[in-house]
């Protein structure tokens, strides 16, 4: 206990070196002199200071320095170690610290005051300024961990790929995908079914076989056939028109159209018109188109009705009037019924005729057939020239007939003969074939009328 007392003795002194008091320097002082006069006091002395009045009177500093320290010692735990820093930094702070080491406890209040400054002046409040961010703490940041993309495997296993896991849905899509295969073949077949229905391969041969010199239009014919019958729904009817000179075969091919379509469709669904015979100069032109539209009408409606393809030929279409070809124009258009659309129309016209009797003559080469690169071009020349004549002719399957040679009308007067029961002579058919006009080109010999001649030059026998 006098230890103690000698320390705050020191205390003391060196606070008033210091020059700084706390408001407890008169409570202190008055402390002393009342046990300075207990002391002289009769029955007092040395004893009288060590009463536990004296004892309680000094214990109070110390309770309030231990009250201080531990304050402090709170505080510095609660603070960051920025906070500490910068208390450390401070003067105030610094002037604490010396006087809690001092022990007066006048300054705790002050002390707290000033921590609670400092701890407010460093609070964190949100703001939209990144500007003044704290910067982060070692623990906040998270290192980013490179992956390695290699698969390791352990030493004592055998390396080897997963196993494959047979799917269901494989088999699904399998078993789908033969039955859309079925389905098309099926449609395949069902379209062969329909060109055998019309026997195209037939017709094709007949017309070959009974028709000389013009092998590129059958074939033109043929493919427009075969591809427009292959179906029976369709979002136009096929319009083709035998185009050139006289004599060549455009009327022989549309008569064996007819005849083969009868037999395959029947009588009822195949119109073969003639101008001159249906609708002559003398008739009406109203009666001709309401007479030609009413028949293609019924046809077209029946037809539906049994699902069949009518066939309408329409010979010498360059001797109708424009009041007709302009009804007929319209059986042509898109905009119609279903019934209008499935319709096959032949067009027989002698119109553009000297235009290709022209180009070939113009375009003569060693091999009897047109090059396609030829017959393309003709084409290209030849349709202008029938717009021309008519609008109708620009949205139809143009097949020009061309010239036939000196050996097709020999062909012509041998079938002829052997159709009217005449022998055929080779010296007499030579006789005939020679009889006749021809455009000669180098070794080549064109027929200006074609095989036109042969039916009267055989009667004549």
């Amino acid at each position: 206990m006098d230890g103690f007392k000698g320390e705050l003795n020191k205390d003391m002194e060196q606070r008033s070196i210091s020059g700084y008091w706390p408001q407890e320097k008169t409570g202190l002082r008055s402390a002393q002199e009342e046990v300075k006069m207990d002391s002289r006091k009769p029955g007092g002395g040395a004893a009288a200071v060590k009463c536990p009045q004296k004892i309680s009177l000094l214990s109070s500093p110390v309770r309030a320095i231990i009250r201080l320290r531990r304050t402090a010692h709170i505080l510095k735990k609660g603070l960051s170690p920025t906070e500490r820093r910068t208390l450390q930094g401070d003067p105030q702070s610094k002037l604490l610290q010396r006087q809690i080491s001092l022990g007066k406890a006048k300054l705790g209040s002050a002390s707290a005051s000033v921590l609670s400054q400092a701890s407010f002046e460093k609070a964190q409040y949100f703001t939209f300024d990144t500007s003044a961010q704290p910067p982060l703490t070692r623990s906040s940041k998270r290192k980013k961990r490179s992956r390695n993309p290699r698969v390791l495997y352990p030493g004592s296993t055998r390396r080897y790929m997963p196993m494959e896991q047979k799917s269901k849905a494989k088999r699904c899509l399998l078993l789908l995908v033969a039955i859309v295969c079925f389905q098309i073949l099926n449609a395949i077949e069902n379209l062969d079914d329909n060109v055998l229905k019309y026997d195209l391969d037939g017709l094709e041969k007949t017309m070959h076989r009974e028709v000389f010199g013009q092998t590129v239009a059958i074939e033109s014919i043929m493919a427009l056939l075969k591809d427009y019958l292959a179906t029976h729904i369709h979002n136009k009817p096929l319009v083709i028109s035998f185009n050139g000179p006289s004599g060549v075969g455009k009327s022989h091919v549309g008569w064996l159209l007819a005849k083969h379509f009868r037999s395959v469709v029947g009588h009822s669904f195949v119109l073969h018109y003639f101008t001159m015979h249906h609708c002559p100069d003398d008739a009406s032109s109203l009666a001709c188109q309401l007479d030609l539209s009413e028949k293609i009408s019924d046809m077209v409606t029946q037809a539906e009705i049994e699902e069949k393809i009518p066939l309408f030929i329409l010979d010498e279409v360059e001797l109708m009037s424009p009041a007709l070809l302009e009804t007929l124009s319209r059986f042509f258009l898109t905009n119609q019924t279903n019934e209008f659309l499935n319709a096959v129309y032949i067009l027989i016209s002698k119109a553009g005729g000297k235009e290709i009797m022209n180009f070939l003559l113009q375009n003569v080469s060693t091999d009897p057939p047109l090059p396609q690169s030829k017959v393309e071009e003709l084409l290209t020349s030849l349709r202008p020239v029938l717009s021309h004549v008519h609008p109708l002719w620009g949205f139809v399957e143009i097949v020009p007939f061309v010239l036939l040679e000196k050996n097709h009308v020999q062909s012509c007067f041998y079938e002829e003969m052997m159709s009217e029961g005449i022998y055929p002579e080779p010296s007499h058919i030579g006789s005939l074939v020679s009889q006749l006009s021809y455009y000669v080109k180098g070794e080549r010999q064109f027929a200006m009328m074609g095989c036109k001649q042969v039916v009267a030059a055989v009667n004549l026998l």
